[in-house]
Order: structure tokens, then sequence, then C-alpha cells
């Protein structure tokens, strides 16, 4: 996109700011959006200030009367991670504190069961080769076992580039995600498997596409809208309309990843304080209390899919702080 014009004091920093985030292969697109009407805000409010102290940082955290809880929080996030790119570069910078960003209500999660997941991967496996979207039939397995079995956001898969994705040591490198951090995220041999023929089958199709997930003509992503179309063809296929609890979406893949790890770690009777931030840093969560939240899952899930021993979970819970 075009990048706005900018003529605040921060003019040249956010060119640069973005200049690097581009460096490293993400677009950055609607955070531009938001640097821009942070120049405007300086212009308007601070027009001789240069440097981001805290005097502005706490003015921009200033919730407006016609933001919404997420669109608050993000616009907070960008320049917390504007503000770490100018201590990297030797330029003082007050950084907004993650606890001063609140997420508002929580989504109660659809936890999929055992039944569910095979219903629908029964569904995903049995797409068939489509004559405008020749690869269709090869993405839609793959791409939602990818969601299931390593616990990414929906966006970080549909937008995963091909050169950040290794298959030779079994890894995944996500760039620039929610929250404005990068991680690798390490994938199981099993799945590593289907990946490695996956990417000889797609690579014929479309040998020149820059993502590992192309759509139907081999020139971007697939949308947002396409992985939700396609998850409720899988459910259809299978012959799955009706649901206990919440609605499914496909963001709850996520969720289910992140509650299975800690219901299997309490069957092996691992320690689970000594667990979740390896869970925290693996799913790439900007607070730990989001990795936390997920304890106070467990009871709920199993109560729909089988029996646990609940003093393996209660003595989890007091220690838990869950900030919505």
């Amino acid at each position: 996109m075009t990048r706005p014009s900018l003529k605040s004091r921060f003019g040249e920093q956010i060119r640069a700011f973005v200049g690097y985030k581009n460096s490293l292969g993400f677009p950055y697109n609607e955070s531009i959006r938001i640097l821009g009407r942070f120049d405007d805000f300086c212009v308007e409010r601070f027009p001789e200030k240069d440097c981001l102290d805290c005097e502005l940082a706490l003015a921009w955290l200033e919730k407006r009367d016609t933001e919404n809880t997420a669109g608050h929080r993000n616009r907070i996030m960008v320049i917390r991670e504007f503000a770490k790119y100018l201590r990297a570069v030797g330029t003082e910078a007050y950084m907004i504190p993650i606890s001063m960003t609140s997420k508002g209500p929580r989504y109660v999660p659809h936890i999929f069961n055992e039944a569910e997941i095979k219903a629908f991967f029964h569904g995903a496996d049995s797409f068939r080769p489509h004559g405008k979207a020749p690869a269709r039939h090869l993405v839609i397995p793959v791409f939602y076992r990818l969601l299931y079995c390593c616990g990414l956001r929906p966006a970080e898969a549909r937008l995963l580039k091909k050169e950040n994705v290794d298959l030779v040591r079994g890894s995944v490198y996500v760039v620039e995600s929610k929250g404005h951090k990068d991680r690798v995220v390490a994938v199981a041999d099993d799945l590593l498997q289907i990946m490695r023929s996956y990417s000889t089958l797609i690579s014929e199709i479309y040998p020149d596409s820059d993502y590992f997930f192309p759509r139907y003509d081999g020139e971007g992503p697939y949308t947002k809208r396409w992985t939700e179309e396609m998850f409720w063809r899988c459910f259809s296929m299978a012959g799955i309309t009706a649901f206990e609890g919440p609605k499914p979406r496909v963001y709850d893949f996520r969720h289910t990843f992140a509650t299975e790890c800690i219901c299997r770690w309490m069957r092996e009777g691992r320690d689970i304080d000594a667990m979740l931030p390896f869970l925290s840093a693996y799913m790439g969560h900007a607070r730990y209390e989001d990795t936390l939240y997920y304890v106070h899952m467990v009871p709920d899930f199993y109560e729909r899919v089988g029996t646990v021993d609940r003093t393996a979970w209660e003595k989890l819970l007091p220690e838990v702080h869950d900030e919505g």
C-alpha cells in the first residue's frame, strides 16, 4: 500500500521503522495506517516534540470514545513496537507497559473433541482437484493440520512464506505476528513428512509463488474469508452440522492445541508451572496471563470429552490470575 505522508518530527524514524519491517518480508499494512495516524496526532498535539517520551506515549494511550477495545489495544501495540525499534537503534523511547492495554471480554472458545477432529480432517481430505483452483485439494488438508498441530493463528499460517518454512530441520519461522513479535515454531515429525510431500507437489503447480499456501492463481495468499468458508465446507463434507458448546471458529484449533498440551502434561504427571512458559513462547503470547487462561479451560474440556482427576488441576487455579 502507499505509505502515508508524514509531517511530524518522527517522520524519518517512522519511515526507517517501516522499511525495517518490510525488509523482514512483512507488508505491515495495517500498522502503516496506525503509524500515519500517530504522525497526525504528533503534529496536532505535540508539534515540537522529537522524543517518544512518557508524556507523548500516555497521551496516545488514551482511549477514544468511538474506539473499541481491540482497536485501542492494536493501536498501542504498534507504538510499543515502534518504541522497541527506537531503543534498538540507540534512541531513547518510552515503552507503554503491556499491562496498560486491555483485551476486553474474552471469547469462550470451542474446544474440539476427538470425534470432531476426526470428522473435520476426513472432510478436509475429501476435496478433489478443481479446474479453477488446481491446488486447493492439497492446500486445505495441510493448512488446517498446521493450525491444529502447531497452534498457529490462522493469519500466521495463511501468510506463511516458503522461505520461512525449514523442511530440513522441521521448523516454521513466524514473522511479525500478533503483538508484532517473531518466533520459531517446531513441527512434529509426522506433520513434517506431510508438509514435505505437499511442498513438492505445490511447487510443481506454482513454482514462482512466494507463499507456502498459495491461493488459486498462485499470486498471493488466500483470504481470511476463504479459510472460514473452507472450514465449514470440511465439516459439511463430513456430515457435521451441530456442535455442543460455543459455535466453532477457525481460531479454535489454536485454543484446542493449547488445551490438549496442558491435558497431556497433566496425564504424564509433568510440572505444569514449569511447562507453561514454554507453551507461552511457542504460541507467541504477549502476556503470560494469556497462557495461564488455558488452565481454567481444562476442567470444562474434560467434562465434554472424558474424565480427569480434578485434584490435578484444582491446585493450579489459586495461582492463576485471569485478567480477561
